[in-house]
């Protein structure tokens, strides 16, 4: 069988030489490293970002979830066009789709904009997320594929660590400011595209019959799962959970995403493919990913905050808080990924994984205004350290288990459900966060005897214009309440060890394709086709 790889693939289907390896990935990985920047470097800086816009708390977590759901909604429609058209094409076009969205959210006037601005970035992170991982599964084996997942890891780490770090310190730098959380990204990405188009050279699989890409089931379960993340957002604040306008918004979300499935079950080419998701090995790599996403992104979001509005650190320090937690991944993601490739096994590092994980929600869990730093640092660490450990060996059970013109969509599923899993995630616990902060402040101004209107026109986040004694009331509100945020994430976490436990132990395979003897037809491990022919992208 002709498999798609790398101009240096000889005759019998070996994987190319390293060093080419390496050359060809250097343009994906700045364009990751460019992506997992912008959500990482606003992260810490968007307490102040939000409260120079003079936004609130639903609109302090929508602008992460814009980009979140953008790039969820996005990321299957991408793994399939992989698996059709020029990856190499598809990458650029992502990267520029990244690169516009940038300039828009660096000049945006009100959180509005910024919202709208920030999904555009998202339909370009999601298409990086798919495709970086399709480029390598049709270069490297999957025997192999540990030791570049774990540089793979390695990047995606060192993104989230330098993210938080030059976003406190652009937004402490008075001639710069937020907006440059932003606007850093542009040249990084125009150096992207100029290393990929010199380094990324791939054939492209052309000639199968029929070729379509299903546009209405990613519209489908796109808005399927926007209506249900607004209602999310807004129950229980500006409608209660028994109103007609939750009637309205779950009915219609449900309904919505039901549809999706029936369409997806019959669709030629789905978005989400079924027959693979059907499989044990995706469907419970799934459910794992699920808490994999929640740690990814919600740990980001709202302990940035923590450290600012609970505990009164300025961007920068916020930043450095959040080093335990990134050198956890790191560490942790390097040395998973070489001893997968070494071994042939994922299943005990993913357990290892999504135990560790659970422990480190447990700990954060505890959180209050006063809380120890070493506790707060140790939790970090071992959060760090699980999503290390499972993140990517979780996308590598799942390419192990298909056949290599499938491997693009399969990888994007996968993805597609872990960044729907930080999306939910973000969306629940800042919705919970919201309703307990309003709350809370609310009781502690009764208590302190100042009324209500004291805040009125003044965001809770911007701490700078708040009277002393509500300040004190609002910090106090954000410590205690991001307890409980994890305290919620640990119970959804114990949900990805049963999975991670309820995987089935494999050797990874040393070659690029599934072998034909075990050739087998749709919803089992293996679904190869006939050869496609090759050309040149």
């Amino acid at each position: 069988m002709t498999s798609p790889t790398t101009a240096s693939t000889d005759d019998t289907g070996s994987s190319p030489r390293r060093g080419e390896v390496l050359k060809a990935l250097t343009g994906l990985l700045l364009a990751l490293f460019v992506a997992m920047t912008s959500s990482t470097i606003v992260s810490v800086a968007l307490p102040r970002i939000i409260g120079s816009l003079n936004g609130t708390q639903t609109q302090y977590t929508w602008v992460v979830t814009a980009t979140l759901l953008a790039a969820t909604a996005s990321t299957p429609i991408w793994g399939k066009l992989s698996d059709l058209y020029s990856k190499k094409r598809l990458t650029q076009v992502v990267i520029s789709v990244f690169l516009v969205g940038s300039l828009v959210s660096g000049f945006a006037q009100d959180p509005g904009q910024l919202i709208a601005a920030r999904a555009v970035q998202g339909l370009g992170v999601g298409g990086l997320q798919a495709l970086v991982q399709a480029v390598i599964a049709a270069m490297i084996p999957p025997k192999e594929r540990g030791r570049y997942n774990g540089v793979l890891g390695a990047v995606m780490a060192l993104a989230t660590v330098s993210g938080p770090l030059l976003g406190g310190l652009v937004t402490d730098v008075s001639w710069l400011g937020w907006r440059w959380c932003f606007f850093l990204g542009v040249p990084f990405s125009a150096v992207a595209l100029v290393v990929l188009h010199r380094t990324l050279h791939l054939p492209v699989v052309r000639g199968r019959a029929e070729v379509r890409v299903d546009y209405p089931g990613a519209v489908l379960v796109g808005t399927g799962v926007s209506v249900l993340l607004i209602w999310v957002s807004f129950v229980d604040g500006s409608f209660g959970w028994l109103s007609w306008q939750t009637a309205v918004l779950a009915g219609s979300a449900l309904a919505i995403l039901t549809v999706a499935v029936w369409w997806e079950s019959r669709a030629a080419e789905p978005i989400v493919p079924l027959h693979i998701l059907r499989q044990p090995t995706p469907a419970l790599a799934i459910v794992a990913s699920l808490a994999v996403g929640m740690a990814m992104f919600g740990g980001a979001v709202f302990l940035g905050q923590y450290f600012q509005v609970a505990r009164g650190y300025d961007p920068t320090a916020a930043g450095l808080m959040m080093v335990p937690m990134m050198a956890g991944t790191l560490v942790a993601s390097t040395v998973s990924g070489l001893l997968v490739s070494r071994t042939g096994r994922t299943k005990p590092f993913i357990v290892a994984g999504t135990l560790v994980l659970v422990t480190g929600f447990g700990v954060l869990s505890t959180l209050g205004p006063d809380t120890p730093l070493p506790v707060v640092f140790g939790g970090l660490l071992l959060v760090g350290t699980g999503v290390g450990l499972s993140m990517q060996n979780l996308v590598l059970a799942v390419q192990n288990t298909v056949a290599l013109r499938d491997v693009g969509a399969a990888s994007a599923s996968v993805t597609f459900f872990r960044s729907l899993g930080g999306t939910t995630g973000i969306a629940v616990l800042g919705a919970v966060l919201d309703r307990t902060v309003d709350r809370d402040i609310a009781e502690g101004l009764a208590e302190a005897g100042i009324p209500a209107p004291a805040t009125a026109g003044t965001s809770n986040l911007n701490l700078a214009e708040l009277p002393e004694p509500v300040r004190e009331i609002v910090r106090t509100a954000y410590g205690d309440a991001t307890g409980h945020l994890f305290l919620i994430s640990t119970a959804i976490a114990v949900v990805g060890v049963l999975a991670a436990l309820a995987l089935k132990p494999a050797d990874l395979r040393t070659s690029l394709d599934l072998d034909p003897d075990h050739a087998a037809t749709p919803g089992t491990d293996a679904d190869p086709e006939a050869t496609a022919p090759v050309v040149r992208g």
